[in-house]
């Protein structure tokens, strides 16, 4: 808000975060409820822009909230922007802690931490670089916490009355001057209160500003209390509520119900059990009393924010008001509209191969039209509502109702946490439903669970937690049909070829293919007959190969299955490159990227931009190709996808090599033979070997060339 004054103790903020001194500073900004300490650590934190050049780090820790930011969870986001590639950040808490600080140690970076309910909360949070510095703010003084501390106080009368006439209008407000001061002196100087009582004006020219000031003197006994913070707020906000149609008042209360501070109309239309257009209707109505703010407009709609003030006075209501039985059936409501458009939108997208639709699940749907309104771009839908999905989620894995629709809704959001990569979200979140799954003896929930999380740590390069998934999935899934059983045999299949293990890895796919055609899961088919094509043509049956990868080619574009059609692509790709084809291999890898682009899957897309890179080199053009490899080697590792990374280094390898450049060559097949090693992947192991020998060569080490050609044998008979 402007109009809000702040010079001194701006100033004083300045001169303690500015000044020069031996070790990192930690400002606390307290103050009750309501009095602007967010706005003034952003104020605060611009103004010191040019002292911290290495930028700021900000996270709103919703420390008064039902549900904090965990610090876990936190370092997480502030590890990935500081540069740390998603799939490297570590797992434990300890490693997560020692890599910010370490990070932070010679930089100088200003931290923000918002809304912190305690010392606990931020200690792990703080950086120990000593031209660092740390902003926090909290409605507590955390006696506990060493830090220099702020106090901000409610507004003078003056400053008050400014923002209140910048709300109404100069003219306005001193047309009755006397009801303008008597309403900021009734709201105690409380930023927050005064909005409150403006915006009501604001909104409805026609009121004269007495009404709304013999309105607060009515309330004097609650307005009274507005200097100590919460029940101050309550009493404004009561003001409000009880203006507001028996609906609107309603409406309010269920909102309370909502996980996080952002959401779109079609939540409330579950939770009130009514069409989307009648959801939207009232939400106008609520933001035109300003209890909710009408946020960001993204491609599938607005999203509205509720302050958190006025959430906890909306859930005292919906504590006192709506019956328990209400709000259980509301919040079922919730997961079964969360679980039905992202059901829907997954299959839109048709990523995943598990096959196992989780509709029958939902027990509330949006009519068919507003569904299809939402999800005319699922993918934009899926990014827009990720955060809002997980804590759908994982509130109903902390209710006391059946785990299945939770754990569902996890299973859903496999799509969108493929696509985009979110390997930390999709870790946590269905960790979290296999443990709620397996507790209460829920083996459904448990088999599709296990599977996907066979799928995570497979793309994680963690082959023993994927065979050990894929396991767990298909045990559970015993005597339950062709329908649990396809994708996590197809699944434990592609690990084991990853590692080598052929024989095992060909029964293991020619039974998920059985069983895929049997449950009619056309994905899963496509999956596990690309998986043989591959071993066909790491073990030399190119033309097999080939075969099997058109039929892959043609039935994905029957059926729609983009990823499978992107993949099939890419495997043509790699049978014409060992046949010596190098333009059709381009035009197959360009295909594949093209396709895995428009999906907004760049792990996938990077996978044929990688050997596109390679052919170009092959065919003379070094300088693109070397340009593609580069980008492919920094998305790999910022994926922390080892495999990839691995495969890039060889490609480079073999780039130094046909330019004559052995010691680079050298280097690059020694480091893509670490990885290798370490992924436990023989075949490619004796490919990177293969190429060491002839840079060997290439610089006249007969002996070091003839040690990894006999490696190289070795390893291809492993």
């Amino acid at each position: 808000m402007k109009g809000q004054g702040r010079e001194d103790e701006v100033e004083e903020a300045l001169r303690l975060l500015g000044e020069e001194r031996p070790g990192p500073a930690t400002l606390l900004v307290t103050g009750p409820a309501g009095v602007g300490k967010t706005a003034f650590a952003i104020r605060t934190g611009h103004l010191l822009a040019s002292h911290f050049p290495d930028g700021q780090l900000h996270a709103d820790l919703r420390g008064f909230g039902d549900e904090p930011a965990e610090p876990f969870t936190v370092l997480g986001t502030f590890l990935r922007a500081l540069g740390t590639p998603g799939g490297t950040v570590p797992a434990e808490m300890t490693g997560r802690v020692h890599l910010y600080r370490t990070l932070l140690a010679g930089r100088q970076t200003l931290v923000v931490l918002d809304n912190a309910a305690s010392a606990q909360q931020v200690s792990d949070l703080l950086p120990s670089g000593v031209r660092c510095a740390t902003i926090i703010t909290s409605r507590t003084s955390m006696a506990e916490l060493c830090a220099r501390r702020l106090s901000l106080n409610v507004l003078d009368p003056v400053t008050g009355l400014d923002l209140l006439r910048e709300m109404l209008g100069q003219d306005r407000a001193d047309a009755d001057s006397g009801a303008a001061r008597a309403i900021v002196e009734t709201c105690g100087g409380l930023p927050l209160a005064v909005w409150v009582a403006g915006s009501r004006l604001a909104a409805r020219p026609h009121w004269p500003l007495a009404k709304v000031a013999r309105a607060l003197a009515d309330e004097q006994r609650r307005l009274d209390e507005l200097a100590v913070g919460h029940i101050a707020v309550r009493a404004s906000l009561e003001l409000t509520y009880q203006q507001m149609s028996a609906a609107t008042q309603h409406a309010l209360r269920m909102v309370a119900l909502l996980p996080g501070p952002s959401f779109a109309a079609w939540a409330l239309a579950a939770l009130l059990n009514t069409a989307l257009p009648e959801a939207e209707a009232v939400l106008d109505d609520l933001v035109e009393v300003h209890l909710v703010q009408a946020g960001s407009v993204n491609v599938t709609g607005i999203r509205y924010q509720l302050h958190d003030l006025v959430r906890l006075f909306a859930r005292e209501r919906t504590e006192s008001d709506v019956p328990e039985r209400d709000r259980t059936a509301a919040l079922t409501r919730l997961l079964g509209a969360s679980l039905h458009l992202a059901d829907l939108a997954a299959d839109t997208l048709s990523v995943d191969f598990q096959g196992i639709s989780q509709l029958d699940l939902a027990s509330w749907r949006l009519a068919a039209a507003d569904a299809d309104q939402l999800l005319a771009d699922p993918l934009a839908w899926f990014n827009d509502e990720r955060q809002f999905l997980i804590d759908v989620a994982e509130q109903a894995l902390d209710g006391t109702e059946g785990v299945a629709p939770a754990a569902g809704l996890a299973t859903a959001l496999t799509t969108l946490f493929q696509v985009g990569s979110h390997f930390d979200d999709w870790e946590r979140l269905q960790n979290r439903a296999l443990k709620a799954a397996l507790s209460n003896g829920d083996r459904h929930s448990a088999a599709k669970v296990h599977r996907c999380l066979g799928e995570l740590t497979t793309i994680l390069d963690r082959y023993p937690e994927a065979v050990d998934h894929f396991e767990q999935a298909l045990l559970l899934a015993d005597g339950e049909g062709p329908t649990y059983q396809a994708s996590a045999t197809a699944g434990l299949a592609y690990v084991h070829r990853l590692l080598g293990q052929y024989s095992t890895a060909v029964l293991r796919f020619e039974k998920a293919a059985e069983l895929a055609e049997a449950a009619g899961n056309v994905n899963c088919l496509v999956y596990a007959t690309n998986g043989l094509g591959v071993i066909d043509l790491e073990q030399g049956r190119v033309e097999a190969a080939i075969a099997r990868f058109a039929k892959c080619l043609r039935v994905s574009r029957v059926a729609g299955y983009r990823p499978g059609e992107a993949q099939a692509l890419r495997c043509l790709g790699q049978s014409h490159r060992a046949l010596g084809a190098y333009p059709a291999a381009a035009a197959d890898y360009q295909q594949a990227a093209t396709i895995s682009e428009d999906l907004g899957d760049r792990l996938s897309a990077t996978h044929a931009t990688c050997w596109l890179g390679d052919i170009l080199i092959r065919q003379g053009k070094h300088r693109e190709g070397r340009r593609l490899l580069a980008r492919s080697l920094w998305i790999y590792r910022e994926f922390g996808n080892l495999w990839g990374e691995a495969a890039t280094l060889y490609a480079l390898a073999e780039a130094h090599l046909a330019v004559g450049r052995p010691a680079p060559a050298i280097r690059r097949a020694e480091a893509a033979i670490r990885l290798w090693r370490q992924i436990g992947s023989s075949k490619w192991l004796a490919v990177g070997l293969g190429t060491l020998a002839k840079a060997h060569t290439l610089a006249g080490d007969h002996t070091a060339a003839a040690r990894a050609r006999d490696e190289a044998e070795a390893a291809r008979k492993a």
